[in-house]
């Protein structure tokens, strides 16, 4: 029988906790996802320490793993680190995007205008994103953004349920000045407009206390 890798663990728990089936605060038994996956203890171990390095487990002494649990103070200072990170992957990246990219940012923006799921508009926000940043050649600096991501993915589902759809239409203004600023390489205005929106919902979730209860 073929054992199961460390990777295919991980990827498990990943959409697990990113797609919302495992909470902040949840704990992670490793003789529950062995049992589950049909793996042994060592490639379950491995794939909690994969997934500690891009923020979505922690490990607690005499307790064992869980998905973190974030006061609204740690998300208020998480969203103002992206603030002054993103804008700077995006200012390396816009040389490095070209027609294609601009071309896939614009479907990407138009499915989330038409889509009424809000996981689907919630994936699609990620992927719009993470896309304008992929000419940044900065390891680290697209290594600490996807943990600040990772980090703060259920407060931003939750805002976003909150939020509705009836107020989607300030993403959509702020994705539409990104994505123009991007097509027009204007590195100045595609900083300012990425840092508020990154402001706006840190704002946002800033008067939705119950968010973090």
């Amino acid at each position: 029988m073929t054992e199961v890798s460390s990777s295919r663990v991980a990827a498990y728990l990943r959409e697990a906790i990113l797609g919302g089936a495992l909470q902040p605060g949840d704990r992670i038994r490793q003789e529950d996802v062995a049992a589950r996956l049909g793996a042994s203890r060592l490639p379950v171990r491995e794939a909690l320490r994969i997934l500690e390095s891009e923020g979505l487990t922690e490990h607690e002494p005499h307790k064992g793993a869980r998905v973190p649990r974030l006061t609204q103070h740690e998300v208020d200072v998480i969203y103002r680190m992206r603030e002054r990170l993103e804008p700077l992957a995006l200012v390396e990246s816009l040389p490095q995007l070209h027609r294609a990219d601009h071309e896939r940012l614009e479907d990407v923006q138009q499915r989330i205008e038409e889509n009424d799921d809000p996981e689907k508009i919630f994936a699609l926000d990620r992927e719009f994103h993470m896309l304008s940043y992929s000419g940044c050649a900065i390891g680290p600096l697209n290594q600490n953004i996807a943990r600040l991501w990772n980090s703060t993915q259920h407060y931003r589902r939750a805002e976003l349920s909150v939020r509705g759809r009836d107020r989607m239409w300030a993403v959509h203004a702020e994705h539409r000045l990104i994505l123009d600023a991007v097509v027009r390489r204007d590195a100045t205005d595609a900083q300012r407009y990425l840092e508020g929106h990154i402001r706006r919902t840190r704002l946002e979730l800033g008067r939705q206390p119950t968010i973090f209860s």
